[in-house]
């Protein structure tokens, strides 16, 4: 395994020159390399270390061939498809939970919520539902981001912006070969809310429809977040309506139980170093 990753980097630096690799590129091919090395460090079990170890090498490859050959408008939007892998294969670390963790995230809600269960019952019923539906609909804002740079003529800033938004998903991801915390959807009594059918339908897609595990920083923050400050310098009036998405999905993520509320702050606080450190660099 050790001598595969020798290879696929070998070819990376060899077949690519340095200059030609963007740093969205290096940031996803060293996630997987992360990953990979994680699924043979922790405890898991057989099938998921050789799911992570060959998806993982398969992605390394596959941004080998597309930096390498692929044209500009493949590249611009090749780091879609690496973060839903990444994010999928990521879930395959989840071995158990980190139980002092879960107590401690779960001992900051209280102090702060209350009775997370029952702390938003009184909310207006149109904010709950557009607070949920804003959360699922999180995964729009990514490809929304660059179609709108691309739209307006902005298209040298794919890299820019992909280096925002993979740091964010994958800075968010990556702690979960360390720390590992189930949401807080999974062990607290049923959340009641006014809004109860947007609440099940979201709920549901939540179970059903991603890993399960809680991911700290918040995924969701920290990426919606990131989206919103790499167009914000260029296209204000967007920037500031996805800031407004982004705040609104921070809000739905502790309304809805399936953040805690340091995992919030924590993207929060992730999203804006990333930006700092992309604007001091001159990325």
């Amino acid at each position: 395994m050790v001598d595969l990753l020798e290879v696929v980097v070998s070819m990376l630096c060899h077949e690519v020159s340095f200059s030609g690799v963007r740093h969205s590129e290096w940031l996803a091919f060293g996630f997987f390399v992360w990953l990979v090395g994680a699924s043979w460090v922790r405890g898991l079990p057989s099938v998921n270390r050789w799911q992570i170890t060959l998806g993982g090498l398969l992605m390394c490859v596959a941004m080998v061939v597309v930096a390498r050959l692929a044209p500009p408008f493949v590249r611009d939007w090749a780091p879609g498809p690496y973060i839903l892998v990444g994010y999928f294969l990521s879930g395959r670390l989840f071995a158990s939970p980190t139980l002092s963790m879960e107590r401690w995230l779960a001992a900051w809600d209280a102090r702060l919520l209350g009775n997370p269960a029952t702390r938003f019952l009184r909310w207006p019923r149109w904010l709950l539902a557009y607070l949920e539906v804003v959360y699922m609909g999180c995964f729009l804002l990514v490809p929304a981001g660059l179609v709108a740079l691309v739209w307006t003529g902005h298209e040298a800033l794919a890299n820019r912006f992909w280096t925002m938004v993979v740091a964010a998903e994958f800075g968010a991801f990556a702690p979960l070969a360390i720390v590992q915390t189930r949401p807080p959807w999974a062990l607290e009594p049923g959340v009641r809310l006014r809004d109860d059918g947007v609440h099940r339908v979201a709920t549901s897609f939540v179970q059903h429809g991603t890993i399960g595990a809680n991911t700290f920083p918040s995924g969701h923050v920290a990426g919606s977040l990131a989206v919103a400050l790499a167009v914000i310098g260029t296209l204000p009036w967007l920037g500031v309506v996805l800031l407004v998405a982004a705040a609104s999905i921070s809000v739905a993520c502790v309304v809805g139980r399936y953040h805690y509320v340091v995992d919030v702050a924590a993207g929060a606080v992730m999203a804006l170093g990333i930006w700092a450190a992309v604007a001091w660099s001159g990325v």
